[in-house]
């Protein structure tokens, strides 16, 4: 799906609040003048409240996948506004997907 390309200036959180830190390895292609994310690229997050009872289960990592289908970093595709990132918890269980809240809107891919 086309759609804005996520850099590391976008905002993205998990499903309970908790703040992405995002950092790419990509060096070399720019999207509204910050570095574009990459499908490989996995993000920390931080902050994140959630607990099933009363044991704390908060939001430890995002993965990617739906990069774009025809913008690529050597090989690699950029992520985009349509792009999926599955939150894990400490125990590699999926707790959701990532909230994209705000991101450039000058390049777009597909």
């Amino acid at each position: 799906m086309p759609g804005p390309v996520l850099t590391t200036a976008s905002t993205i959180t998990c499903p309970h609040g908790g703040s992405a830190s995002l950092t790419t390895s990509n060096s070399k292609t720019n999207a509204g003048g910050s570095p574009a994310l990459l499908e490989t690229d996995v993000h920390t997050v931080r902050g994140c409240p959630f607990t099933i009872g009363n044991k704390p289960s908060p939001c430890m990592r995002i993965e990617w996948s739906a990069g774009a289908g025809s913008a690529n970093v050597f090989g690699t595709p950029v992520l985009v506004q349509s792009s999926v990132g599955t939150c894990y918890s400490p125990e590699n269980a999926p707790q959701g997907v990532a909230l994209i809240v705000n991101t450039q809107q000058k390049v777009t891919a597909r």
